[in-house]
């Protein structure tokens, strides 16, 4: 319980800063306005055991490199079809659709996790076999190796292959609050809390027949909430003029005068 006030107390927190931000920032109102934005996001993880935190880290870093390669291959080669140029056609062969659908269609990876979530008596092993049975065909999707026993499955990302450990899964996609948690923080005398709070929706953790109720609506998982975060951030991004920094790796090692 106290790891899981503390991650919304934070997530509070940031969304009441970025809220003050914004109304600061936005003194006139204005809807059609621009704007520079600058979009910092950690790189594509590898790790020698990988969990949801990279799945959902590599699965936004699906999405941008999508992004770029539309912008700077396919709309650039359609621009000199338009203008006439003689050039040697690139085929990069770098359509990433197909790892993106693995991940966050209905029966991908996140909505089968969704769906598992539903389940009292889910456990971690049968999140592992639900999602081995129902994308275990897709052609970058990987049953673990023998001598790789610490993962549970591997997904050939853009980036390389990468071995993810279900392990926590659930929990870690649920997260829930309990009824007697958000009313502690509700109720707490520090006002600033009290403010901070005063939305708070919590699980029901006594239903047993669902997921759980919310005093407003029905739980939201984190990989749907994270979906549909992801999905504005993309369409806020396909509308504007977008500049890419390519940070480059000088060796694996990273260290100088190698």
């Amino acid at each position: 319980m106290v790891e899981g006030i503390s991650k919304a107390t934070y997530e509070k927190l940031f969304n009441h800063i970025v809220l003050c931000l914004n109304r600061v920032l936005n003194k006139h109102k204005r809807q059609n306005y621009q704007f520079i934005g600058i979009l910092d996001i950690a790189g594509f993880e590898i790790f020698k055991v990988n969990s949801f935190e990279q799945l959902c880290i590599n699965y936004t870093n699906e999405k941008l490199q999508q992004l770029f390669n539309h912008r700077m291959f396919i709309i650039e080669q359609e621009e000199y079809k338009r203008e006439g140029i003689e050039w040697d056609f690139i085929d990069f062969g770098l359509d990433l659709q197909p790892t993106i659908d693995l991940i966050e269609k209905p029966i991908g990876i996140m909505g089968l996790l969704d769906e598992e979530c539903l389940f009292p008596k889910a456990t971690y092993k049968t999140l592992v076999h639900k999602i081995t049975s129902n994308v275990s065909s897709h052609p970058n999707f990987c049953k673990p190796d023998k001598l790789r026993n610490q993962c549970d499955f591997a997904i050939i990302h853009y980036a390389g292959r990468v071995d993810y450990s279900a392990e926590n899964w659930l929990m870690c996609n649920m997260d829930p609050l309990s009824d007697s948690a958000v009313s502690l923080m509700q109720n707490s005398t520090m006002p600033f809390i009290r403010e901070i709070w005063k939305d708070a929706e919590y699980v029901d953790v006594s239903q047993e027949t669902s997921l759980a109720r919310r005093k407003k609506g029905m739980f939201r998982t984190v990989c749907q909430l994270y979906k549909i975060q992801l999905a504005e951030l993309m369409d806020n991004l396909s509308n504007t003029t977008a500049h890419f920094i390519r940070c480059i790796i000088p060796n694996l090692e990273k260290k100088v005068c190698v």
